[in-house]
């Protein structure tokens, strides 16, 4: 009964970082090149990694101007300190196209209780949601952060109060923005608008690239007119936009490669080319910690979609960032998305990325989503608080380093879906290495044994005698709390998100190079980050 009740609370009756370690497991010894190889990423662009947050919960994640939300924005300067550069945030998602501005309402977000608006002669009702204008002023909260903010086209395209807010929005949204403004977005995932599965049916089924593309074109321009008008000495009339926000490449009404064809970009105003990627569906039974996140496969071929999706632009169109992503759609899977597991997987994707060229990440957030990487407010289903997902940020952060010293990632494969490292070069020398033991330990077995790995690393520098180790540990790959980077925590419960410097975590270990070898041991579900002193 105890222990029933206590894997339902996510809790253990045994834990600790001081399980047995096995024998360890040598892994083959991999030869790191002291220069970036041929397959390197460019140098990793400025605030890669980034946030979105769900454009109806945004209010709740920054705050207004009397009350804003300091934990949000110091989990945020956390990441600043490591990379240089504060994370931008896309405001958007499915909210931004059924939010409806209204002046008159006291409130930053309203949802009605019939929340329904009736479209004559359209075979659905479209949901929607009231915005006020102090929604407006979470952009003032996070000093040092760009956004972007999401129009509204699901609404806009199809009705006469869409089109009315839009018009009304735009002068608020970019006075509130001078001066914060990274690009304008004009909907989210158009090409599920004829889905029925995607928040109701929002287009006919005659929904097809000139039909978006005339409908992008109309309010775009009609964006740039109304800015022109009302914000002419601001820095935000002359910006351009994130586009298509596709969520996906080509499989659903709309392709990438159909819609600029039909003339997308005719205007010049996409500057991002922007897909959005989760790995796979929390509704999805054969979803698993180890087989779908903690597998570097998985992660690998769900970004060559958005990759192979991007190919007919080469080096002609706008760079490629994916402007919403997480672990696994449809807000995410206890057991799976919110635990330790997930943050090793958030490392090895954002390193993914940024080893593929692509120029950002935003990791998607919003109130009581289980992938979050803190949430917000207390809620009747969740306590305001930092969660595993963010250490794996924290981690990616420190792997890449300062942006300004234009650091290139390459990826080495090591032969397995759960070992993985990344080597980070800084003026085209090696500065560090990250690996990952994505091997699931699950603290709540009983186990008393914690499996390890060795792993050898071939490192041809001739000036470095030893490398700096700092680990991402927690007790298990299922853990929910006590996780620790570098020996610090992030915690709410703490310093409000501040780091705090644990005493019963070993930091500042460094391991020799001998005879051109690095050598390092990982318990299995756990990562480390080797710099070269």
């Amino acid at each position: 009964m105890l222990a029933a009740l206590a894997i339902a609370l996510g809790l253990c009756l045994t834990r600790g970082h001081a399980s047995i370690i096995l024998s360890p497991v040598i892994s083959a010894t991999t030869i790191i090149s002291n220069t970036p190889p041929v397959d390197a990423s460019q140098p990793v662009a400025e605030a890669f990694i980034s946030f979105a947050i769900e454009f109806g919960h945004f209010p709740d994640y920054a705050g207004n101007r009397s009350t804003p939300n300091t934990f949000s924005n110091t989990l945020l300067d956390n990441i600043a300190d490591i990379t240089g550069t504060k994370p931008y945030i896309r405001v958007g998602g499915t909210s931004a196209d059924e939010a409806v501005y209204n002046v008159s309402l006291e409130s930053s977000v309203h949802r009605p209780q019939q929340p329904t608006l009736d479209i004559p002669t359209f075979p659905t009702d479209m949901k929607y949601i009231e915005i006020g204008n102090t929604f407006f002023e979470g952009y003032n909260n996070f000093l040092g952060s760009k956004f972007s903010h999401g129009f509204n086209l699901g609404l806009a395209g199809i009705s006469v109060r869409g089109w009315e807010s839009l018009l009304k929005t735009i002068p608020v949204a970019c006075q509130a923005l001078e001066g914060k403004l990274l690009y304008w977005e004009y909907g989210n995932e158009p090409d599920l608008y004829s889905n029925p599965s995607n928040r109701g049916k929002i287009r006919n089924n005659g929904w097809d690239d000139e039909e978006y593309v005339n409908q992008w074109l109309n309010g775009t321009r009609q964006i740039k007119a109304t800015l022109d008008q009302a914000c002419s000495t601001t820095d935000t009339a002359d910006t351009g936009y994130l586009g298509p926000s596709f969520w996906s490449p080509d499989d659903s009404a709309l392709t990438a490669s159909g819609t600029w064809q039909a003339g997308l970009n005719a205007d010049n105003n996409v500057k991002l080319f922007s897909f959005h990627n989760y790995i796979a569906s929390e509704s999805d039974p054969s979803v698993s910690l180890q087989g779908t996140l903690m597998n570097h496969s998985v992660t690998m071929a769900s970004i060559a979609k958005n990759l192979q999706g991007y190919d007919f632009l080469q080096s002609t169109g706008p760079p490629l960032v994916i402007t919403e992503t997480n672990s696994l759609y449809d807000t995410g899977l206890a057991g799976v998305s919110n635990v330790f597991g997930a943050a090793l997987w958030t490392l090895d994707y954002s390193l993914w990325c940024a080893s593929q060229n692509i120029t950002r990440i935003h990791m998607q957030q919003g109130n009581d989503f289980l992938y979050d990487s803190w949430q917000a407010i207390d809620t009747p289903k969740a306590a305001k608080g930092t969660r595993p997902p963010y250490y794996g940020n924290i981690a990616a952060a420190a792997s890449i380093g300062n942006y300004t010293s234009k650091v290139k990632i390459a990826n080495f494969p090591l032969g397995s879906d759960t070992d993985v490292a990344y080597a980070a070069y800084v003026n085209d020398m090696l500065v560090r290495i990250t690996v990952i033991n994505m091997q699931a330990f699950d603290s709540c077995n009983g186990q008393l044994v914690r499996p390890a790995k060795t792993y050898q690393f071939t490192v041809p520098r001739t000036s470095s005698t030893k490398v700096g180790v700092r680990r991402l540990l927690a007790d298990g790959s299922d853990s929910t709390s006590g996780i620790s980077f570098d020996g610090f925590s992030y915690e709410y419960d703490l310093q409000e998100g501040m780091p705090v410097l644990l005493s019963n975590i070993t930091r500042g270990e460094t391991l020799p190079i001998i005879d051109g070898v690095a050598t390092v041991r990982l318990m299995d579900s756990s990562a480390a980050i080797l710099d070269f002193l």
